[in-house]
């Protein structure tokens, strides 16, 4: 198994430091939007990385969460800390109703049901009437988180935001560490083996996929709160597809690629906003690229050149 190594305390000091100042030197939205995406990236590496599962559909999760919070928090006046569990629930239940459907199948059958599934997604969200159709569901109110912290000042905003990914995160590591993670990766490796050991195959999967469902979920709602609007771009394949080309570029099976993807996706399409095609045109190159070059994403490479150096220092001291 190829699980998640903790990384040393000087790293985590050195992020938790550079994550606490970015917000005075970087525009806030931009780092939340950052935020947001490398939770859904994450969300998805968990699927892919540690249960072999490779889906096309997550963005019904962000999108269906970003709906419901948004839907909440401006109709229902809610506390935006329930509108963001409500959001999070929903995509927990749609994963759910969609992981029963998808999980007894494996491979391109496993992928075009999620892809599928999706699309109905889509579609509902295009034609219910609380969905604001192509329109979306605008000027969401941040309010007041707890009724005491101001959602409406960006810098708030963006510490509660690093809170729950942090935590997000946190339980993407726990998860994978746990006697289930390694389960989880069993199934990976080999499911005819697992089912022969005695495990239940499916329900291991099906809690995997409602995790990942949850957490992207999380992510939508976190999306619709930064950014006060929820539309079909939320929902749509194409953030799917990007979800998936951040776990490649940064690196599968690990904690921080998902961060680093998105860092590179992100800022891709920050920048190169106005013109559209330079963005895709990029994004398909730094696939190109990675796929040939990088083919353990940019994280995988680091961890994989520092293994061969460890592993040259440790033959040099024993001829030595």
């Amino acid at each position: 198994m190829q699980g998640l190594r903790r990384p040393p305390m000087w790293v985590l000091v050195a992020g938790v430091a550079i994550a606490l100042a970015a917000p005075w030197v970087a525009y806030p939205v931009f780092l939340m939007k950052l935020l947001c995406w490398a939770l859904l990236a994450a969300s998805l590496n968990l699927l892919v990385g540690y249960v072999g599962l490779l889906s096309f559909g997550h963005a019904m999760f962000f999108g269906s969460a970003a709906y419901v919070t948004a839907h909440a928090v401006k109709v229902w006046a809610v506390d935006p800390a329930l509108g963001l569990l409500l959001g999070s629930a929903a995509a927990a239940f749609l994963g759910l109703v969609g992981g029963l459907l998808a999980i007894r199948r494996m491979g391109t059958a496993f992928s075009m049901i999620t892809l599928a599934i999706a699309q109905l997604v889509y579609f509902i969200a295009l034609r219910a009437p609380f969905t604001g159709g192509e329109d979306g569901i605008q000027d969401v109110p941040r309010g007041r988180l707890l009724g005491l912290v101001p959602l409406g000042d960006n810098l708030a905003l963006y510490y509660v935001v690093l809170a729950v990914v942090a935590a997000g995160f946190w339980i993407i590591y726990r998860t994978v560490q746990s006697p289930f993670g390694h389960v989880l990766a069993a199934i990976r490796d080999s499911e005819p083996r697992a089912i022969s050991l005695g495990y239940r195959v499916n329900r291991y999967k099906l809690v995997a996929y409602v995790l990942s469902s949850a957490l992207a979920g999380m992510a939508g709602a976190l999306k619709a709160l930064v950014f006060q609007i929820a539309t079909l771009t939320d929902v749509s394949w194409t953030t799917s597809g990007e979800a998936l080309l951040m776990v490649i570029v940064g690196g599968v099976q690990t904690l921080a690629g998902p961060l680093i993807g998105a860092l590179v996706v992100v800022t891709m399409q920050n920048y190169f906003a106005s013109f559209a095609e330079v963005v895709l045109m990029l994004q398909g190159l730094v696939f190109i690229v990675v796929v040939l070059v990088f083919r353990r994403g940019v994280v995988g490479e680091w961890k994989a050149w520092r293994q061969r150096r460890g592993a040259r220092q440790q033959a040099a001291q024993v001829q030595a």
